[in-house]
Formats: C-alpha cells, structure tokens, sequence
C-alpha cells in the first residue's frame, strides 16, 4: 500500500513542482509585492505596509473598472448558462446531427480569444455594415467598436461565441446521465415539456449548473483577451475590466507593479469569497439520484 501511494506522489510530483513554480509562488509572492512600490526594474523596493491597498479606495478608474466588470459578469453567468442548457437540450432532443451540432458549437472554444476578437473586429467593421446596406437594418451600421453603448455588447458577443460550446458539452453530459425512466414517468403523469424540464431534469443537473455559475464567475472576473483584443478597454476607459486596469497600471502607466499587485491581490479575494458563496449556497440545492 506505501508502495502505491509513494508511486501516486511520483506521478504527481513533477505537475505538482511545475503548478507550485508557476501558480502557487507567483500568487503568494504577488501579495509580498502588493507591500511595496516595486516598480518591476529596480533590485530593491520600498515596504509600504497598506498604502496600495488605502490609495485603492480613492483610485476612481479602478472602481469604474470593478463596476463594469460585475455587470459583465452578471450577464456572462446569465446568458453563458443559459444558452448553453438551452443548446443541449435542443441537441439531445435531436435523432440526427448531434455530433455535427455539438462540434460546431465547441469549435470557438479551441480558439485563443486573441484570434477570436480580430475575427469578431472584422465582423463587427466590415461585415455588419454590408448586412446593414443590404436589410436596411440600421442596428448593424452602428459602430460596435468605438460607442460605449454598443461596445459592451460586441464583448459579450465574443465572449459567449467562445465560451458556451465548453459548457454546453458539460451539460450535455449532465442530460445523457438522466435516468430516462424518470422523464418518461413524469410524461405518463401528465407533464408536459417544460414540466419535465423544470421539476425533472433541472433538480438531477444541478450538480452541472453548479460547476457551470463557478466556471462563468470565476472566467468572467479574470476576462482579458477577449476585451484587449476588441476594444483594448476603449473607448477611452469605457469597457476597461480590472484586469486590464491592473494590466495598464504595471506595464503602460508608472510601471506600478507593487500597486497593480494589489489591485490582483484584490481581485482574487474578490473572486475566492463570490465563488465560495455560490459552491455553498449551490450545493445545498443538489439532490441525489
């Protein structure tokens, strides 16, 4: 048995040398930084306890940022998951096409949201406008990119086009594990679809709609490439989410590093205690079958 579990610790290790190296030391150093006015080039930096983290409560851009970032969050967990139950259902319901439907849906997922947001630049500059000249649909003539009112949408366009195929395959795999015997019983008892779906399947998939409001919460909160590569925060500081506020404020304003440290420092606690409400308050929901 020791020879087993000293094998497992072997197998692990080197993941777990390389996760520390570049996850774990990172993440607690980068709170030793937050105590300092590091400036990322100097060997030597300054020990200035709280400061970063009292000059935060006054810093109005990074409050703007937080605050646009929680109203991307509140409708990225929103639509990301519904869309994606919404595509799963419609797909196990199918006889044919499954496997066609399902990865065409995932294919955006195995794209970095890098290249993904130039694709969705062209559409949104070059494609929209043609659509707009020919349906006379004036929506598409807007200007996706550089209005504040429509830029926030063209984020979440990209981001939902590149993130529910992943949780939709999570869901899927949630539906087929559904005794079926219990759907049809309920279809004998009278109950229509959307009973069905609602007292049935949603009370047996809540273990997946857990992991799907933890994936999109935690995802959203640390969303970069998608907001970089479209609009880069812009216009001005309009779409600016923490994480490029903390990004600008290391490597494009005053070289910042230990104050950016707190901002991530921050954003993670930020994170960790919205997550842990929702795994709490979520698994008091799920029910075993």
């Amino acid at each position: 048995m020791k020879r087993v579990n000293l094998s497992l610790v072997l197998f692990c290790l080197p993941a777990l040398l390389l996760y520390s190296t570049f996850v774990l030391f990172p993440a607690v150093d980068g709170f030793r930084l937050s105590l300092t006015n590091w400036n990322g080039l100097n060997p030597t930096s300054e020990y200035v306890g709280f400061s970063n983290y009292r000059e935060l409560l006054e810093d109005k851009m990074f409050l703007q940022s937080l605050l646009f970032t929680t109203r991307y969050v509140v409708y990225m967990v929103v639509l990301q998951n519904g869309i994606a139950l919404f595509l799963a259902i419609i797909i196990e319901s199918l006889r044919k096409g499954k496997r066609v439907l399902r990865t065409i849906f995932f294919f955006p997922n195995m794209i970095s949201m890098i290249i993904g947001g130039f694709i969705w630049m062209f559409i949104f500059t070059r494609v929209f406008p043609q659509i707009a000249e020919f349906t006379g649909i004036m929506l598409f003539n807007e200007s996706w990119i550089g209005n504040p009112e429509y830029s926030f949408y063209s984020i979440l366009i990209l981001s939902l086009w590149g993130s529910v195929g992943y949780l939709m395959i999570i869901y899927i795999a949630a539906l087929q594990s559904i005794p079926q015997s219990l759907v049809e019983a309920a279809e004998i008892d009278g109950a229509n679809r959307f009973q069905v779906i609602w007292h049935v399947v949603r009370p047996l998939i809540m273990n997946s709609i857990t992991i799907g409001i933890f994936i999109a919460l935690s995802s959203s909160f640390k969303v970069f490439d998608q907001v970089f590569a479209l609009t880069g925060g812009g216009p001005g500081t309009a779409t600016q989410v923490v994480s490029i506020n903390i990004f600008m404020e290391a490597f494009h304003m005053r070289s910042r590093y230990g104050y950016a440290s707190a901002k991530a420092v921050v954003l993670f606690v930020l994170i960790l205690t919205i997550t842990g409400i929702q795994l709490i308050v979520m698994k008091q929901k799920e029910v075993e079958y």
